[in-house]
């Protein structure tokens, strides 16, 4: 004699929360100005503010998304501002 198969069902799958596609510009300080968009055809990623027309492009993956491009840019003005860090 067999057992009964248990009616017990399987735990929901966790959503994931999309992540967001509009930051704040570093150089006027603007709230949801930098918009970024990704363009997988030419592998180009843009970002790019709309009060005080600053930009910034970088090369992606097909595994980035806007917070990537918007953190490269983040790291590239602090590299940019902080020339002495850079070991020479």
């Amino acid at each position: 004699m067999g057992k009964r198969k248990s009616s017990a069902k399987p735990p929901p799958k966790k959503r994931m929360d999309k992540l967001d596609t509009v930051f704040s510009c570093p150089f006027c300080n603007h709230g949801t100005s930098v918009e970024c968009r990704i363009d997988m055809k030419n592998l180009i990623g843009e970002a790019s503010c709309r009060i005080c027309q600053e930009s910034f492009s970088t090369t992606v993956t097909a595994l980035s998304e806007p917070i990537d491009i918007y953190s490269e840019w983040i790291d590239e003005c602090e590299r940019v501002n902080n020339p002495e860090d850079d070991g020479a």
